[in-house]
């Protein structure tokens, strides 16, 4: 399938279950050599890969070092797609610090180190796309403080790169999703009910949905949208 993203170099950090595969699904089916980085989920990162042809590389997203180096070694990218991320939701007063300072890590910490080192070889017009959430916008439950405070965090970072960037035409922009139906918030889990409480179009949104958002962002009719916030979420926030 030949399209835009031909010969295109796309690299996804946390590419290898639920929103992550779909994106590398996309980008593999329109002709971009994709690679894309895993933690622990060895055999679904491998599988992946034998059935799109993109190339997993393991690499943790909580240590600064490695996110940097993954990106480096890649060489100029067209397109970075950070969608490596933890919640950790829990009473504020009982949550475990570290875990708390671990999900920073993973959610903010990554996502900038990774979106720096890719502006410093990509070439003009490239694309830098964030994986953030509605909680950004709004936390409409309990326990989700420091989970909403890390996604909150994106939107300011992607606002700041957008002007760094905007010179050479790289785009910064952040993808918020609802809730989306994947292994770790399943459309008939335990809270599923509750969620649809909160929207106007009454169910889990899909991987693929997210993952041609992103393609969209990443395309040619998007390069004057930056340091915006893209959200798909059923209106869950509205």
């Amino acid at each position: 399938m030949s399209s835009h993203f031909t010969h295109q170099k796309v690299l996804v950090i946390g590419g290898s279950r639920g929103i992550g595969a779909a994106i590398v699904r996309r980008f593999s089916k329109e002709g971009a050599d994709v690679a894309f980085t895993y933690a622990g989920s060895k055999d679904a990162a491998d599988a992946l890969a034998a059935s799109t042809g993109a190339t997993a590389i393991r690499s943790d997203a909580a240590v600064r070092d490695e996110v940097i180096g993954v990106v480096k070694a890649q060489g100029p990218l067209d397109v970075l797609v950070v969608n490596a991320g933890v919640a950790v939701i829990d009473d504020s007063l009982a949550i475990d610090p570290d875990a708390v300072d671990r999900m920073i890590d993973i959610n903010v910490r990554a996502p900038y180190h990774a979106a720096v080192e890719a502006a410093r070889q990509m070439p003009d017009g490239g694309r830098i796309i964030v994986i953030g959430s509605v909680n950004g916008d709004r936390m409409p439950f309990a326990g989700g403080a420091a989970y909403a405070l890390t996604k909150s965090a994106l939107q300011g970072m992607a606002r700041g790169l957008a002007r760094d960037f905007g010179g050479r035409g790289i785009t910064v922009n952040v993808v918020q999703p609802g809730p989306i139906d994947t292994d770790m918030n399943p459309h008939d889990g335990p809270m599923s009910g509750a969620m649809h409480d909160f929207m106007a179009i009454k169910r889990h949104g899909t991987a693929d949905e997210v993952a041609g958002m992103v393609a969209y962002l990443a395309g040619p009719e998007t390069r004057i949208v930056t340091g915006a916030m893209h959200t798909i979420d059923g209106g869950f926030g509205a």
